[in-house]
């Protein structure tokens, strides 16, 4: 009798086992479904909110919000801050959006995370980092709660004249560092500044596949050995790069940039990029292409158009080290929304995108929020949107 009752209590654990990890694979996949969204055609604006210059929030320096990430399951968002440790040591917020299909009412933060070094220690500033090259300097730009696993993902966007590429971290809630996943050898620096990022127009945006096994990056501009970033006169490419878990380098496609749509100023500057990616399924995904002109009396004005693309169709350019005189399909690109042209007043230097929570209606909502740059000339807005499917 012990022998039977030991070995149905051994079988008793194997079918628990087996159905909790059964469970669990249910649950993930639930988690991926909810994240997915099949159709986004139109966009309909519902309001915007913003978070004032110089607030202050456990001890640092709200701003520079870059990226913005939503989760379904828990109804968390996440604001990364694209301070280079200069503020405070680079960081990301949990907050709560309060808004419906009619109205956006408010924001209200409510917890803060330092992002932690492999080393375990804060990032680092430039000051510090010429005496402790062994520490890292962070420009974060974007981040993504990880579909399948309960963690974030972010990217930082490098520093040529530090000598550092840009990078992609997993890491815990909490911010502490998980994982590097490694980037694509045509995106890290050369010695002679022929091969891979511009500086501060680098790895932009990120995202994780509709179905979490993989991750999606942006360039926000052409490679060095791409050719030339976009003119008034002239378009670019960008590089939508797909790695699995591990890093592996699955895919690659060109995105054509836009001609900057005005011309700056006498002696001015003037750039459009990607800043940021958002996938709606396995082969369909939003683009955020800003660009920013600055006129004659030095104030800069935004230009913010969501496109949705696809990558069917599209040449596979993971093999190829320059773009230049090379005859490639790029993905194909639809435009979503002109927010210049929509009835919603200012808009600032736009540089985050997410799916947020569903709208009492049934359809799903996107979120955008502009990075101020901790500049008072700027906003720190947070605009929300109707998506209306097809």
């Amino acid at each position: 009798m012990k022998m039977i009752y030991k070995s149905f209590a051994i079988s008793l654990l194997a079918l628990t086992t087996l159905s909790h990890t059964y469970n669990s694979q249910v649950s993930a996949k639930a988690k991926v479904s909810e994240h997915a969204t099949q159709s986004v055609d139109d966009l309909r604006f519902i309001g915007s909110q913003t978070v004032p210059y110089n607030t202050q929030f456990d001890d640092t320096k709200v701003g520079a919000i870059s990226g913005i990430t939503y989760q379904p399951t828990t109804h968390r968002w996440l604001l990364i801050s694209a301070d280079r440790s200069e503020q405070n040591p680079s960081r990301f917020y949990e907050a709560k959006l309060n808004y419906n299909q009619n109205h956006f009412n408010k924001i209200k933060l409510q917890s803060m995370h330092f992002l932690k070094q492999p080393n375990g220690s804060n990032y680092t500033n430039k000051n510090h980092y010429k005496d402790n090259p062994q520490d890292i300097v962070a420009d974060p730009e974007s981040i993504r709660f990880d579909p399948l696993y309960k963690q974030i993902m972010y990217t930082s966007e490098g520093d040529r004249s530090l000598g550092l590429n840009p990078f992609i971290h997993l890491a815990s809630l909490q911010g502490d560092f998980i994982t590097e996943i490694p980037i694509s050898h045509t995106q890290k620096m050369d010695q002679h500044a022929k091969h891979d990022f511009r500086n501060n127009l680098a790895l932009e945006g990120s995202t994780f596949s509709a179905d979490g096994h993989s991750i999606w990056t942006a360039t926000e501009a052409s490679l060095i050995q791409d050719g030339k970033s976009p003119t008034p006169t002239t378009e670019g490419l960008s590089r939508i790069t797909q790695y699995d878990r591990q890093g592996r380098l699955l895919n690659e496609y060109a995105y054509r940039l836009d001609a900057i749509p005005k011309s700056p100023g006498k002696g001015k500057e003037a750039e459009n990029g990607v800043s940021e990616l958002l996938a709606i399924n396995n082969h369909e995904f939003l683009t955020l292409e800003r660009a920013s002109v600055q006129s004659s009396d030095n104030s800069y004005h935004n230009y913010v158009r969501i496109y949705k693309i696809n990558t069917d169709q599209a040449t596979d350019i993971k093999n190829q080290e320059s773009l230049k005189q090379t005859k490639i399909h790029p993905v194909k690109k639809e435009l979503i929304a002109d927010l210049n042209k929509e009835d919603i007043g200012h808009i600032d230097n736009i540089e985050g995108i997410t799916f947020g929570k569903q709208l009492p209606n049934g359809h799903d909502s996107i979120v955008i929020v502009a990075d101020n740059n901790f500049n008072k000339a700027q906003k720190q807005q947070f605009m929300a949107f109707e998506v209306i499917p097809k």
